[in-house]
């Protein structure tokens, strides 16, 4: 049964030495039960409102300070033996150096070096009656510079002059130099370091002015924001194509637009700015899609189904069990994230200890069932029927247990865990639609993750200060996140737009970054 509060008593200090007395006597009166009971119903209460707190505690230190991954071998304290002993009966792989090899480097330049005086075939001068010939591996020097994010050339050009017709001649200038101040190349850095990595404009002005390659703040919102214009097309295409996926992640993360703060009506009860992150999957391609306002995940997600061509079937919406990330405009086939049910028992790990570690340990092996399908890749309809196979008794134990601890009431409900389980419960048909509906996914980490480009523009530079500025931010993290996504270098791909602006312009749709050969490096 739920915990009532309980009822108040003034017993003041004098009267509860006296009951103390009488309990130690054992010779209780008749009205000392009443107040025995309220205590007990007092000492209840602290305890459930003491475990609610070290969970938010926890959760706000993992927000300070930061937090190992949730997987069950960081959440569980004692490993199982059977764990440790299959640890030991593997052999143990040497660790690396953690030194990055030379593949890694593939964005540098490749300098191919010649011995000065031998070459395949020449007598060897070592012994004498060998012939040298060449390795498969050359031997690589990895050799690093530091220089500015963005570089500026001054190009000096001898002028003569006729000293009889003063006519004035001046040499031309270099192709490398190319026609514009600014290079195609300088926006999409600006562009990677600003929504990419987080790094405010005025603290990018700091370091070029420190460098010797001024950039003030102001001139490089100029070049973001013209970039924006050009490559606007691909973006308005990129959403055309997320609006088909099969299947569409979508979440929300709070944000800051001065310009809306500034013009809010004081009587509209709805407050809130958001940046809203959709991963959408369409024909094997992941595209990812950012959306700064007043709307939220819902409303925002209505919005791109709008674009959605007719006939098509319902997409798997994939999403928290929040109600603002739902739409109510269009049917989807809605499934919940399994990470969040499971984060609520691993912040109770302290205080519900075999409980908790009873439900991770189920769904570790859920996830590890997942992890099979992905390595062996199966289809969607293959990993359902694995899932229902082997994850399905899995499922249905943990919902049976579930059931027992709030219906035999070995569980308060009112306290940290009884909500966790009450919110698996009311919940459980989306959080297991992946053992219903082929290519449902078990979580929204997906999207969680994109969102982390947000977070961190928004941890770095705090706001957006207009409109017109957030849709700058939305296009470039768009885009970059997309790239990453295909796995296509954002800075290649976002200087190679602007080159071919005038065609990209009729046809967006034939410039989505997996459309983009990424160019082998050079070997100067």
């Amino acid at each position: 049964m739920p915990v009532k509060p309980p009822k108040g008593h003034q017993v003041s200090g004098k009267q509860l030495k006296a009951l103390q007395e009488r309990i130690k006597e054992r010779k209780l009166a008749e009205a000392d039960w009443e107040i025995v009971q309220g205590l007990a119903e007092t000492v209840q209460c602290l305890s459930l409102a003491l475990a609610e707190k070290d969970a938010s505690l926890g959760r706000l230190c993992k927000y300070l300070f930061g937090a190992p991954t949730e997987t069950a071998k960081n959440v569980l304290k004692n490993l199982h033996q059977q764990q440790a002993n299959e640890k030991a009966e593997k052999p143990q792989s040497k660790k690396g150096h953690g030194r990055k090899p030379a593949s890694a480097y593939n964005g540098g330049k490749k300098v191919t070096i010649e011995h000065p005086t031998l070459n395949t075939g020449d007598r060897c001068p070592g012994c004498e009656k060998g012939k040298i010939y060449e390795l498969a591996m050359p031997s690589v020097f990895v050799h690093v510079v530091g220089d500015a994010p963005l570089k500026a050339t001054v190009y000096e050009r001898i002028r003569l002059r006729c000293n009889l017709c003063g006519e004035v001649f001046v040499p031309e200038l270099p192709p490398e130099a190319g026609e514009k101040k600014h290079d195609e190349s300088a926006g999409a850095m600006l562009a990677l370091l600003k929504y990419g990595c987080g790094l405010p404009l005025h603290r990018l002005e700091k370091l070029q002015a420190n460098l010797g390659h001024p950039l003030p703040a102001s001139t490089q919102w100029d070049i973001l924001n013209a970039s924006a214009v050009i490559l606007s097309p691909v973006h308005d295409a990129l959403v055309q194509c997320a609006a088909q996926g099969e299947l569409i992640h979508n979440d929300d993360t709070a944000m800051k637009v001065l310009s809306f703060l500034k013009q809010q009506d004081p009587e509209n009860t709805r407050k809130g700015i958001y940046t809203t992150g959709i991963v959408s999957k369409w024909q094997g391609r992941q595209m990812a899609l950012f959306m700064t306002g007043n709307r939220h995940a819902g409303e925002n997600l209505a919005e791109l189904l709008k674009r959605r061509k007719t006939g098509l079937s319902p997409p798997i919406q994939m999403c928290d069990a929040a109600s603002r990330n739902a739409s109510e405009d269009f049917e989807t086939i809605l499934a919940n994230c399994m990470a969040h049910a499971r984060r609520q028992f691993v912040e109770l790990i302290n205080s519900f200890p075999d409980e908790c570690t009873y439900v991770i340990e189920l769904l570790a092996k859920v996830y590890h069932h997942d992890a099979i399908v992905k390595e062996q890749g199966l289809s969607p309809e293959q990993r359902l029927d694995y899932h229902q196979r082997q994850s399905g008794p899995i499922m249905a134990e943990l919902e049976a247990w579930c059931k027992k601890q709030i219906d035999e009431n070995i569980v308060e409900p009112n306290s940290g865990l009884g909500k966790a389980i009450k919110y698996m419960l009311k919940h459980w048909v989306k959080l297991t639609r992946f053992l219903k509906v082929p290519g449902a996914p078990l979580d929204n980490n997906l999207c969680e993750r994109a969102l982390k480009h947000a977070i961190l523009h928004r941890k770095n530079a705090l706001f957006y200060k207009t409109q017109r500025g957030a849709y700058v931010g939305d296009l470039f993290m768009s885009l970059i996140h997309t790239c990453q996504l295909a796995g296509v270098n954002p800075l290649h791909y976002l200087t190679w737009l602007p080159k071919n602006a005038q065609d990209l312009e009729k046809t967006p749709e034939n410039y989505m970054p997996w459309h983009y050969a990424q160019p082998q490096s050079s070997s100067q």
